[in-house]
């Protein structure tokens, strides 16, 4: 969350309920709603690490809101992450080692762990699919993530189904 709310301070300095209401309104509701005490304690952090500044803004009828500043240093680490690739296909995979490690012990048969794993996949999908369905059209962004999420587990059942062939 550091980087998504320096992203949204780089716009212009905001207070915590409007970064939360920012990523509500960016996402929609094909990202988790964040927890604004999460956002709190994250900008706490970044404050400390001198990568946002907070000031002190009196009102009237309220008790006083900080409004934070993405820093230099703030910014220089934002450039670094959107110039970053991001990381690509893992190798290391928890599923994949407790289906070559399970059998090995007698703990687990594969066949019973790729269709645990398949169904678990499968129930995923009828979420995301559920969600597209209550997704406006309109809701480009959240229309993406949705859909990239369900390209994801597509792939994943279709290389469930190659070890299915190859170790079953």
């Amino acid at each position: 969350m550091r980087l998504h709310l320096l992203a949204l301070l780089a716009k212009e300095p905001a207070h915590g309920y409007e970064l939360k209401q920012a990523l509500e309104q960016t996402f929609g509701s094909a990202y988790p709603s964040p927890n604004i005490g999460q956002i709190y304690v994250t900008l706490g952090r970044l404050e400390k690490d001198g990568l946002v500044r907070a000031v002190d803004v009196e009102q009237t009828n309220r008790p006083n809101k900080k409004v934070y500043y993405l820093t230099a240093k703030g910014r220089d680490l934002l450039t670094a992450w959107v110039d970053e690739p991001t990381e690509g296909p893992r190798v290391r995979d928890e599923f994949f080692m407790k289906l070559v490690l399970a059998p090995l012990t007698g703990i687990a048969d594969r066949m019973a762990l790729i269709n645990r794993q398949r169904r678990h996949y499968l129930s995923l999908m009828s979420d995301l699919n559920d969600l597209l369905a209550r997704t406006p059209p309109t809701d480009r962004v959240a229309m993406l993530l949705i859909e990239g999420a369900m390209l994801h587990l597509q792939a994943d059942l279709d290389w469930l189904e190659r070890c299915q062939e190859d170790l079953a």
